[in-house]
């Protein structure tokens, strides 16, 4: 699916050692709005890189509830607006649209009193299944995996400023990665494409170069993953939400420690 990850932009260097300024061209992740829109209905407007959007399409679906399978997402289309940012149009099978009006009509719903935000924050904070499935993953596994990430990450290597997303096999394997300017985004657009490439969550783990908040504990119980790894710490909530959902959860991951319960 079209969309561009990075474009150059010049620069004036300064030096600390008095040298005069220099030119310096350097590629700069992008970033742009990315309005999504589900059976002709706005949902949502997000701010990301617009690339892999048919991967971010169906992640994000999947990761929202609106879709159990990927067979329920008919269609994928993007477009460029001239003015600046996509249009995401995606379309859903129409027997499997409850979901996705029921969530509309709460988000119309939000900030117009009080009764409607206690609604909306208990959809924030729903229960959700516990993850079924154990996974055998030893430590060196996960050191594996964190050393290798950083190679397989040519936007964050281009720009140093994104977040990616790995699916790794149990041995630390790097299988999938997905980058994005948005930790969330890059964590859908992962979902997608291992949903493109019949991966399923429960057979591996997931690596995150972000800090770890209660939405991507949200998204990897969802999927069904057993374990869930983040560079950075992770917040109260998320710990909580990761212990009451049985999701194991690695913070603060480097080459040489990481933190675990």
């Amino acid at each position: 699916m079209p969309g561009k990850a990075a474009l150059a932009h010049t620069f004036a260097e300064h030096f600390a050692d008095g040298r005069a300024p220099a030119p310096r061209e350097r590629l700069l992740a992008i970033e742009a709005p990315v309005a999504i829109e589900i059976n002709g209905l706005g949902y949502a407007v997000m701010m990301a890189t617009p690339s892999d959007l048919a991967d971010y399409a169906l992640g994000f679906c999947l990761s929202e509830q609106l879709i159990a399978s990927p067979s329920q997402l008919l269609s994928t289309e993007a477009n460029e607006v001239p003015a600046g940012g996509w249009i995401l149009r995606i379309q859903l099978a129409a027997d499997d649209a409850a979901p996705l009006m029921e969530r509309v009509r709460l988000r119309l719903a939000e900030g117009s009193c009080g009764l409607c935000g206690i609604e909306s924050l208990e959809q924030v904070l729903r229960p959700l299944p516990p993850v079924e499935g154990k996974l055998a993953v030893d430590d060196e596994a996960i050191f594996r995996a964190v050393v290798a990430l950083p190679a397989l990450q040519p936007l964050g290597q281009a720009t140093r400023a994104v977040h990616a997303a790995a699916f790794c096999d149990p041995d630390g394997t790097v299988r999938l990665v997905r980058e994005d300017v948005g930790r969330h985004n890059a964590f859908d657009k992962l979902l997608g494409a291992m949903a493109q490439a019949g991966l399923n969550a429960g057979d591996g783990f997931i690596v995150l170069t972000a800090r770890c908040s209660f939405e991507l504990v949200q998204k990897a119980v969802v999927a069904g993953c057993p374990l869930l790894v983040t560079i950075s710490a992770a917040s109260t909530l998320a710990a909580e939400q990761a212990a009451a959902h049985g999701l194991r959860l690695v913070s603060l991951a480097r080459e040489d420690s990481f933190l675990a319960d």
